[in-house]
């Protein structure tokens, strides 16, 4: 009964600082921190303390998967380089670097468990980052390494977790071999389970009519995907991201225009609730660490100053890894322009040449669309460089949140300093989310990042809804062709098909339900011509968003266009 009534108010709390925050301009992630700390301390509130599996095994699978499946593979196949950088190179040297800080700070600490806990404090969580910079319109390249850098962190850091957990077990560290085998396996074995989940969920989702039954599938999916990679050794948080990526991509081909709507809500609402009620938790429990903490090993005040000069050396380590990251970027784009040259000539052969035998034919088109796809990476780069300023918004954006909570509390009961080593993590948890993401909309202000040009958006969307359009009445035209000698489709109908982009009204299905001749049932018809045209157009749309044409966001907003419009003409399909 009583937890029943603490999750009302949680989710009471909840709603109410997303509402408040829009309007005060602050992201809900902070103030909900916040008001969790001053939660924590009133009178009557019991001491909270949320066993860490919950988190780990329950809470950031759904997370993540729900992240996963909005990430735009093209986008994230461009950013690639980056966001491996950040999420398991600097993980790592970040987890090292802040494991001798403390080793040097903690004499009773040995080097491993020293690790682990740089380990828990390495990923930083996007969540809050990127809610700010949707806000403030950050460049979608930036969001892009961001999210990507949220989603893949995770598993880098409870990898290398469980590895220092498991030599500070035996007294110390192991061979770095070891390390690397364990790290190499998690990941490949993840990988596979993830594709695997993916393809064999996609596939039973594709073949349920009942939103219920497909719904419910959903919401199995990021768990269908974690447990076996977490019973194999192997990286859950890794096999539930995989598995979403594929998910994400494959719906617009796998699934109904009903199932993708239905998804894009329960996973927003779901995730809506997940993160900002750990973020609430982080500031609950802040006050029953304070009340573990043993002061005769190591006071809390004394905790919590290693805790700030811990944050401080993560954001010092941070920039010193971005700043070289955004020079590399830099040549990256010199090295794509080059490549990108290479590929036009070794196609202009093809163009300038008669093409005399299949086997020509085939490299002709595979040549075609390597040079569309580089040509269409060369211009997103220029369009979204990423220059000094974003660099130095990327180095602010490393805020810590859901693993830090989770992981930390995961340490073994005889690590040493355990108390006293949550409450570092947590007091690293908080001051990034309130200094960093307090100050990262001024930061974003001061330097005048750039972010998405609406009345561009527009014009691509525009440009995108013609190419699109113009394919879907090639295929009315042929239909109109071949009905001709067959069954004259009235001319009437074919024009309405023709000036349509979506069904307006439902008075206009009224007026579309009279019969101009017997056994004739022109409306019906329209409804089947206009579906016929919105799968021609579809076709043409998962074209371009493969050759990566036009920009994720109006891809996006195009697929949703024709999701609506397929849900209104099928929902009255049976209505004769």
């Amino acid at each position: 009964m009583e937890l029943g009534i603490y999750a009302v108010i949680a989710v009471a709390v909840i709603v109410a600082v997303a509402a408040f925050s829009k309007k005060l301009g602050v992201a809900a992630p902070i103030i909900l921190v916040v008001v969790g700390v001053g939660l924590s301390y009133l009178p009557g509130v019991p001491d909270i303390e949320v066993p860490h599996e919950i988190i780990l095994d329950g809470v950031l699978p759904p997370i993540l998967y729900a992240a996963a499946i909005s990430v735009p593979i093209t986008d994230f196949r461009r950013n690639v380089g980056s966001i491996a950088s950040l999420s398991v190179v600097l993980v790592i040297v970040t987890a090292f670097a802040a494991g001798f800080l403390l080793f040097s700070l903690l004499p009773d600490l040995n080097l491993a468990a020293a690790i682990a806990l740089g380990a828990v404090i390495s990923p930083p969580d996007a969540v809050a980052a990127t809610s700010i910079g949707r806000r403030l319109g950050l460049p979608p390249r930036l969001l892009t390494v961001l999210e990507g850098e949220g989603l893949l962190n995770d598993a880098t850091a409870l990898v290398l977790l469980r590895s220092a957990v498991a030599a500070a077990a035996v007294g110390g560290l192991t061979t770095p071999w070891a390390g690397v085998v364990d790290f190499v396996y998690a990941v490949v074995v993840a990988v596979v389970i993830g594709l695997v989940a993916g393809y064999v969920t996609v596939f039973v989702r594709s073949k349920l009519s009942d939103p219920v039954l497909d719904t419910a599938l959903s919401i199995a999916v990021p768990f269908v995907a974690f447990a076996p990679a977490e019973a194999l050794g192997a990286s859950g948080v890794m096999a539930v991201v995989v598995a979403g990526l594929y998910t994400g991509h494959a719906a617009p081909t796998k699934f109904s225009a009903q199932a993708r709507i239905s998804d894009r809500i329960n996973w927003r609402t779901i995730q809506f609730l997940l993160e900002n009620g750990v973020f609430l938790l982080i500031g609950l429990e802040i006050r029953t660490l304070v009340d573990h903490v043993d002061p005769t090993v190591l006071s809390a005040g004394d905790a919590i100053l290693i805790g700030l000069l811990a944050t401080a050396a993560l954001i010092v380590i941070r920039f010193l890894w971005i700043g070289p990251m955004v020079y590399a970027l830099g040549k990256r784009e010199e090295r794509t322009e080059k490549r990108t040259y290479h590929a036009l000539l070794a196609l202009y052969y093809y163009r300038s040449h008669p093409v005399s035998t299949v086997r020509q034919a085939r490299t002709r088109d595979r040549l075609e669309r390597d040079y569309e796809r580089r040509r269409a990476d060369l211009e997103q780069q220029r369009q979204e460089h990423i220059d000094w300023r974003g660099g130095i918004v990327l180095g602010w954006s490393g805020m810590r949140g859901v693993v830090t909570l989770a992981a930390a509390q995961s340490l073994p009961e005889n690590t040493p300093y355990r108390p006293q080593l949550i409450l570092i993590a947590f007091t690293v948890a908080v001051v990034s989310i309130v200094v960093q993401g307090g100050t990262l909309p001024w930061l974003i202000r001061l330097l005048k990042v750039q972010g998405i040009d609406a009345h561009e958006d527009r014009r691509e969307l525009a440009s995108l809804l013609e190419d699109i359009s113009n394919v879907g009445l090639e295929t009315l035209s042929e239909i109109e062709t071949d009905a001709a000698t067959t069954a004259p489709i009235d001319p009437d109908v074919i024009e309405r098909v023709r000036r349509a982009s979506f069904l307006s009204t439902e008075a206009a299905w009224e007026r579309a339900r009279v019969v101009r001749k017997p056994g004739e049932m022109p409306h019906q018809r329209y409804r089947e011509l206009r579906l016929a045209v919105v799968d021609a157009e579809r076709e043409r749309l998962l074209e371009l968003r493969a050759q990566g044409v036009y920009s994720s966001r109006v891809l996006a907003e195009a697929q949703a266009m024709l999701d609506l419009e397929e849900t209104r003409l099928s929902r009255h399909s049976g209505d004769h």
